[in-house]
């Protein structure tokens, strides 16, 4: 044992004591592991990439939105422009996806219309996020009345189906894109009540924020730095899958009159405009349903990927 003692004093760096050795052997272990063991931002990443379906739909969304911002260098047409020569003419090379009943080009208008359903989305979670998250947070951090306040107002909303709850606020609120995206908005916002509730009632229990109550912090700071960044990942997914959700009900609320208004291009006024011609120009309806379905679809596997990739229990 004391030869060992010597080799190890021996071999250390002037001025090191024996005893403060393996303390430096316990942190350069620490900082060998840290860099070892990747980020859950890392492995989340990584494990996203790795999700086909959710690259796909990825990819989609990406595509709908460069086509919304390079919609007037797409088609060289006006989507307001009409020409009563070329009423109904199908798909040709002149007109890639034919025109309309004034002989608008579908093409150009398509294109357009696709700035007012992703924009309805993105502004209508938007809105029921910026509502909901934080009266979802009041009602499960606090509790007490302001929960039982919080949380029988969301059920009441909840009990009513989403879709006739935003033709109802439209309605209300009189046909435009900015009515209906408010309309959508708040008809989406118990679900984020909800959601953020039940997330805030777990993390309040952890030790970490039991920890922050004992030293004092305030219950603002409390609700900033340690419980909303912990309650993120589920918003964000859930975020990204009701933007599906909003871009029907834009298309539902546009092709009852409820939404953009004619002449401005919108995929379901399109197709409320198409009904009328299913036999002499089905194409009217064909292409403004499968832009609709692709991007829907393409939000749904977004979501799921980021679901499978932010999942706790995984990462």
């Amino acid at each position: 044992m004391a030869a060992t003692t010597l080799d190890d004093t021996r071999d250390a760096p002037a001025g090191l004591d024996a005893e403060a050795r393996p303390v430096d052997v316990k942190v350069a272990a620490a900082d060998a592991a840290s860099e070892v063991v990747p980020p859950k931002r890392n492995r989340a990443l990584r494990k996203f990439l790795a999700n086909k379906p959710a690259i796909v739909g990825g990819g989609a969304v990406l595509f709908f939105i460069l086509v919304a911002i390079l919609a007037p260098l797409l088609t060289g047409y006006d989507p307001l422009a009409t020409s009563f020569t070329a009423i109904r003419k199908a798909p040709s090379a002149a007109h890639w996806f034919g025109t309309d009943e004034l002989g608008r080009d579908i093409l150009s208008r398509m294109a357009f219309g696709a700035r007012a359903s992703l924009l309805a989305g993105v502004v209508s979670v938007a809105i029921a996020v910026a509502v909901g998250v934080p009266l979802g947070l009041l009602a499960g951090f606090f509790g007490g009345w302001v929960d039982m306040v919080i949380s029988r107002v969301a059920d009441a909303l909840l009990a009513i189906p989403f879709l006739i709850l935003a033709i109802a606020l439209a309605s209300f609120l009189g046909p435009s894109l900015t009515n209906a995206m408010i309309a959508i908005g708040l008809s989406g916002t118990p679900i984020f009540i909800r959601l953020a509730r039940g997330q805030t009632l777990s993390v309040k229990a952890e030790d970490y924020v039991e920890g922050a109550r004992a030293i004092g912090l305030p219950d603002r700071w409390i609700l900033i730095r340690y419980v909303f960044p912990n309650i993120l990942p589920p918003l964000i997914v859930q975020g990204t899958l009701t933007v599906a959700t909003a871009i029907i009900a834009e298309a539902s609320l546009s092709f009852l009159g409820l939404g953009q208004q004619p002449p401005a291009p919108s995929w379901g006024s399109m197709l409320n405009t198409a009904k009328n011609f299913m036999e002499q120009a089905p194409w009217m309806s064909i292409f403004p349903g499968i832009a609709i379905f692709l991007l829907v679809l393409g939000f749904n596997l977004l979501g799921d990927g980021l679901r499978d990739a932010l999942d706790p229990r995984e990462n």
